[in-house]
Formats: C-alpha cells, structure tokens, sequence
C-alpha cells in the first residue's frame, strides 16, 4: 500500500466516523410523541414565560394562583380562579402569544 493509499483510507475513516457522530446528534435533537426536540423545548420554555408575564400584567388574573406548561406548543393551564370572567381571561391572555398552537384551559372555579 502507498502513501496515498493510506491516507485516502483513513480519510475514509474519519468522514465515516463523523458522518456516524454527526448522525447520532441528529438522532438525539429530533423529537418523539413525548420528548420534545431540543429547539422545542426551547421555544416552548420561552411561550411559558410569555403567558406568565401575560397573566401577571392583568388585573382580572391572580398569576400566583395559575400554573402554565408547554408541550409543543401547547399550553396547559391548571390552577384555582375566583370567577368565571378570570377563567376566560387566562385562557384568551394564553391564546394571544405567539407560537401558542392550542390552550387546556383546566382552571377550576372556586365555590
């Protein structure tokens, strides 16, 4: 084997090896039904954060009293309102924010 040889063969060797690397990021990026992509969870820890600022700025929302999670897209709202007209806003305040795809609004009114 020449000098030339050797070299294209490990050359062939190492595109091969990053090809396979390269691949498996790829792999553990991407998403599933139940894991989000990396990029997803970002954007959706970011749409988070914008429906709590959201319903913290209102005055008909008590935010303390409200949770918000995001799973691709959608936002999921759980906690305790005092009025029906609280419930409502939460969820059009959730609609409002971009990147926002669907809201489950599981807000229960108190008796």
């Amino acid at each position: 084997m020449n000098n030339n040889q050797y070299v294209s063969n490990i050359l062939r060797r190492i595109i091969t090896t990053l090809v396979i690397l390269f691949s498996a990021v790829l792999i553990s990026c991407s998403s599933t039904q139940t894991q989000p992509s990396t990029g997803q969870l970002i954007d959706d820890s970011a749409i988070t954060a914008k429906v709590k600022a959201k319903l913290f700025d209102d005055s008909i929302v008590r935010a303390t009293a409200i949770s918000v999670e995001t799973f691709k897209g959608t936002v999921q709202l759980s906690g305790f309102a005092n009025s029906k007209d609280e419930i409502s806003k939460a969820e059009s305040l959730a609609k409002s924010v971009d990147g926002v795809r669907a809201v489950r609004n599981n807000i229960i009114l108190k008796q």
